[in-house]
């Protein structure tokens, strides 16, 4: 009987699978020195470990363990099996705990499209929050137009998008969150400067410096509603360029430029910034973010419920 059992245990079996389980068990083996206190910690009998171990062995063909009265050792071979099997193990938790916090949108991936600033602002606070709350996900920001943005989102290129104004992007769900002030831009010593404030029908017989990309198409829009007249606009100068780009063609050239609050956050010599304000107060534009319906990204779920959070919609 025991030659027959030494020759099946040198005979591996065909087309048998180690298991995870038996892995546990033996290097929890070799960690107590014996199968009773593998039993007595996981809280199972010790014949199923005794088994467990058996089984491993007859399916690699060669003894991991040598038995005596008082427990095992493991055998030369054993010794450098259980060191690949701890990292299997290793390996092995760590897959599922990665698939754990994945699915809790506590790791993995989210790609945040915008063209507000990320300098100052209710952005790069919102950011800052996330990334204490989530440290695991990484986070891609990717700075676009209006229109890009629309054509990432509908991609997947990116999982939410924060755009100016709060219709919904084409394609779309969205949610509104913060407003900012509109900013005049002027060089140092402009007339202007003298004044706290600017209003609208001081822009007028002016050059103004506007960016394609946004905010400046949206900025637009609020000049010719509050100027319905064209006599009284000022003259525009579109620049494909981006809103600190345009801080700096302030003084550089004859001009000045309008841009959102959350743009402060980044210096620009020879320049003041002035708020824009009217019989109305203070002129503001919202912003909101967008995202596709059929995104199940936890992260993203996360990145939302943070955002109703923060910037919760009037009742």
């Amino acid at each position: 009987m025991a030659r027959a059992a030494k020759r099946n245990l040198n005979t591996p079996r065909k087309n048998s699978t180690i298991h995870l389980q038996q892995l546990r068990y033996a290097v929890a083996a070799a960690d107590h020195g014996s199968f009773r206190g593998v039993a007595e910690t996981m809280k199972v009998q010790q014949v199923t470990v005794s088994r467990c171990v058996r089984q491993l062995e007859q399916t690699i063909g060669t003894r991991v363990f040598d038995r005596y009265s008082g427990g095992v050792r493991a055998t030369q071979f054993g010794q450098t099996f259980l060191r690949v099997a701890r990292g299997i193990l290793e390996q092995a938790d760590s897959l599922v705990n990665s698939g754990r916090m994945t699915g809790r949108g506590e790791s993995g991936r989210l790609s945040i499209g915008f063209y507000t600033s990320i300098g100052a602002g209710n952005l790069r606070a919102t950011l800052v929050e996330y990334t204490q709350q989530f440290p695991q996900v990484d986070i891609e920001m990717i700075e676009r137009s209006r229109d890009r943005l629309t054509t990432a989102l509908r991609n997947r290129a990116v999982d939410a998008a924060i755009v100016t104004g709060e219709r919904a992007l084409p394609g779309a769900k969205s949610m509104p969150l913060w407003s900012e002030r509109i900013v005049a831009v002027l060089p140092e010593n402009h007339r202007l400067v003298e004044s706290q404030t600017v209003t609208w029908t001081d822009l007028s017989g002016e050059t103004l410096l506007l960016g394609r990309r946004d905010p400046g198409p949206a900025i637009h829009e609020c000049l010719i509603a509050k100027l319905i007249s064209p006599e009284d606009r000022p003259k525009i100068a579109w620049h494909d360029a981006t809103r600190e780009s345009i801080k700096s063609l302030v003084g550089a050239r004859p001009g000045i430029g309008l841009t959102l609050e959350s743009s402060l956050g980044t210096s620009c010599d020879g320049v003041v910034y002035r708020e824009i304000q009217d019989s109305a107060g203070l002129t503001r534009i919202g912003l909101s973010v967008n995202w596709r319906a059929d995104n199940e990204s936890p992260a993203l779920a996360n990145f939302l419920k943070l955002l109703k959070q923060r910037y919760p919609s009037p009742s």
